[in-house]
């Protein structure tokens, strides 16, 4: 197995953080089974957007993008993109929330229903993704099974600060996730429990992987979401964190990325 780097992550104990050491592989040279089974996937997935600055832009082409291809992934009927993350110096400009990630942790925890009331209070952008995929709001309400598929992409130099890991789902255990409250996300009004993954007791049982110098036409999806395997008390989740690659300097150059999520609905 290919090691990419070591580095430091920050994992949550005892209601602090737990910065513990791991062996980062590199993701393009191992045998991964893809995001079903390991909960992430490198993808291949060129876009037609010109300008990842311009939010209309992004809005109108790339969301419609995403959701094309997760529904390729997932084999959903329905999937829906109604808002992106920006992560750059600019962004944390705006809001600190912006800047990468640098605690273990998954999206959503278990047992909160803001994966359909995001689209059943009509927040910004649902409704342009409902239109764009003739979808109603019963129809999410209702639907039996909702994957949430998230993205990540790179749109800045191929070697940066702070990229992100992702941590192989079948090296986990449902019990090490931790709730945690957040409150109005990057000044959104967004208030959701998210989850904090707790250290491991042997820092090797955890299996990391980067995907080194991601190209423009490359992204990287994970599953952050799964009703199914909630129902069954089994991991839903991939945990990931942002990582000091130690090859780079402190923001030279800095992360440049965006993030999209797909709320996949099965009919």
């Amino acid at each position: 197995m290919h090691t990419f780097c070591r580095a430091s992550l920050n994992y949550a104990r005892d209601g602090g953080p737990a910065p513990t050491v791991v062996e980062i592989r590199d993701g393009r040279r191992a045998d991964l089974p893809g995001w079903q089974a390991c909960g992430f996937e490198l993808v291949q997935h060129p876009s037609a957007v010109a300008d990842w600055d311009d939010d209309a832009e992004v809005t109108a082409v790339h969301h419609a993008e995403v959701e094309a291809l997760a529904r390729t992934m997932t084999g959903a009927d329905v999937a829906l993109v109604s808002s992106h993350i920006r992560r750059s110096p600019q962004s944390v400009r705006q809001h600190q929330d912006l800047s990468p990630i640098t605690f273990v942790h998954s999206d959503f925890a278990a047992g909160q229903e803001l994966i359909r009331t995001n689209y059943l209070n009509r927040r910004p952008g649902t409704e342009v993704a409902l239109e764009r995929n003739a979808t109603t709001v019963d129809q999410v309400r209702d639907a039996p099974r909702v994957v949430i598929l998230q993205f990540w992409r790179n749109l800045g130099p191929a070697k940066m600060d702070h990229p992100l890991a992702f941590c192989d789902a079948r090296s986990v255990s449902v019990d090490q996730g931790m709730p945690i409250h957040v409150e109005n996300y990057g000044g959104t009004g967004a208030t959701f429990d998210a989850l904090a993954l707790l250290a491991p007791d042997d820092d090797t049982s955890h299996e990391w992987y980067a995907f080194p110098e991601l190209l423009p036409a490359e992204a990287v999806a994970f599953r952050t979401y799964d009703t199914d395997l909630v129902s069954r008390g089994e991991v839903y989740f991939t945990p990931h964190s942002a990582f000091r690659d130690p090859d780079v300097e402190v923001g030279k150059p800095a992360r440049v990325s965006i993030e999209t999520r797909a709320t996949c609905l099965f009919l």
